[in-house]
């Protein structure tokens, strides 16, 4: 089970959680609602998840993953409250008559439950949220005929039931609004395999809608063979996958796309940079998309100019985003690695809970100036 391991290690906290919230109850039968109340909350994930397509499936699959953030919010909500009301105990500020009082329990209810609630309510308002992020990079012109190129790149959109028709509508408004010379997609696609045939239909439509003077290009990420094979999916949509490949773009650009880095059994282990690179001329420009910030080294050692990247979501959910940074030497933005530009999107969407507390979420725009 996927994060099966961190919620195992955050069990104490969780029933740390469950227990205080419990001394603030007063009478039997609250205490018992509550009880049930968070056992539903504890079962959320992974057991309410990926139920199916209809309506009542998705509403409860959202509740379980909601259930996540908000277990880990009234944690720390509890631990924060705990510790700063313990400090005024100390200090003499906060009685013991006024602990022991019924309106001090209920204030500290209410902020247990509220605060919490607050938090996922803006994260689900800021994961519908799509912004646009735009960097100006300068790269070797080489011989291209090309002085100046906007890159529009967008990756883990993780299409699924769920997905509300507006969000793609909204995406492929906001990129032809960014007239793009090019428009590099990174991956995770598509989410899972009970995606509705009418709804694949009405995302792949609005992908088509996109347009730009180069075409639509993308690359495969980790999600997008759960489910099945998209290949008919992307061709609907009128995405180019690169799958360890290169092509050449007018005399502007040598654009290459990675398969992701941890290929799923049976499927064909990915080329090095150096091997996919081999081939390609020392004419142009070379733009690299790869789902993952990964492989960084080698990335600096490599003739690759830009490189464009997704998949940590910026961990999507705060305070993880400082963990993230610590698996990734570059979680979200833009940083040089030796002669290479490396910029990370934070996605369109994220796995999971339809929250975001870290980031948000983006559509990028590089503008890439040829010096």
């Amino acid at each position: 089970m996927y994060m099966g391991r961190e919620i195992l290690m955050l069990s104490p906290l969780i029933l740390y959680a469950g227990v205080r919230i419990g001394m603030f109850i007063r009478g039997a039968g609250k205490r018992i609602l509550w009880a049930a109340v968070f056992l539903l909350l504890c079962a959320g994930y992974p057991f309410l998840t990926n139920r199916g397509s209809s309506l009542p499936e998705m509403a409860v699959s959202t509740f379980g993953y909601i259930s996540l953030p908000f277990l880990l919010y009234l944690i720390m909500a509890l631990l924060a409250a705990d510790i700063l009301f313990g400090l005024a105990r100390l200090a003499g500020l906060l009685k013991k008559e006024t602990v022991k009082r019924p309106g001090y329990r209920r204030m500290r209810l209410a902020l247990a439950l509220l605060i919490p609630s607050a938090v996922i309510a803006f994260g689900a308002w800021n994961f519908n949220r799509m912004t646009v992020r735009e960097y100006t990079v300068e790269v070797p012109r080489k011989s291209s005929k090309a002085e100046e190129m906007r890159i529009v790149f967008a990756s883990d959109f993780h299409l699924q039931a769920r997905t509300s028709n507006r969000v793609m509508e909204k995406f492929a408004d906001k990129v032809n609004a960014l007239e793009a010379d090019l428009v590099l997609i990174g991956g995770d696609i598509v989410e899972g395999g009970n995606t509705p045939d009418k709804q694949l239909a009405h995302e792949a439509a609005q992908f088509r809608r996109i347009k730009s003077n180069y075409g639509l290009f993308g690359v495969l990420g980790n999600h997008d063979s759960f489910g099945g094979d998209r290949a008919s999916f992307f061709e609907k949509a009128g995405i180019r996958m690169l799958r360890d490949e290169y092509i050449r773009i007018d005399a502007a650009v040598y654009l290459a796309g990675r398969l992701d880095g941890r290929s799923r059994r049976g499927g064909p282990e990915r080329k090095s940079i150096d091997e996919l690179l081999a081939p390609v001329p020392e004419d142009l420009p070379i733009i690299l998309i790869d789902h993952r910030p990964t492989d960084l080294e080698n990335l600096a050692r490599s003739r690759v100019d830009l490189q464009i990247s997704g998949h940590t979501h910026n961990a999507q959910i705060f305070p993880l985003n400082f963990f993230a940074r610590k698996e990734y030497e570059l979680a979200w933005g833009w940083k040089k690695k030796g002669n290479a530009h490396l910029v990370v999107s934070s996605g369109i969407q994220g796995w999971g809970p339809p929250v975001r507390t870290a980031g948000a979420s983006e559509i990028v725009l590089v503008r890439v100036i040829f010096r």
